[in-house]
């Protein structure tokens, strides 16, 4: 019998605040990505078992890790200001 059992990162954007980039210093779009690592069997996605948030600056690329905490008050503040946030 031949299985083929890996792991894989799903990433999806969370959703988009607009900021001063704290590394190039330019006002731009920042993705809030959440990452999540899934174990697949023969290429499908079965159950995940570890996730990860960074934020992502448009104008130079640097992700930035975040938190649990922090990825949570980010959505928190994001879903008062009215802006869509991915499920």
């Amino acid at each position: 019998m031949f299985l083929l059992l890996g792991t894989r990162p799903f990433a999806s954007v969370a959703f988009l605040v607009t900021f001063v980039c704290g590394v190039c210093g330019t006002r731009a779009t920042q993705r809030i990505v959440k990452e999540q690592q899934k174990l697949t069997l023969f290429f499908i996605p079965l159950f995940s078992f570890g996730t990860s948030w960074f934020v992502e600056c448009d104008h130079c690329g640097t992700a930035t890790d975040l938190t649990r905490e922090q990825a949570e008050h980010s959505l928190q503040w994001a879903q008062s200001q009215g802006i869509p946030v991915a499920a």
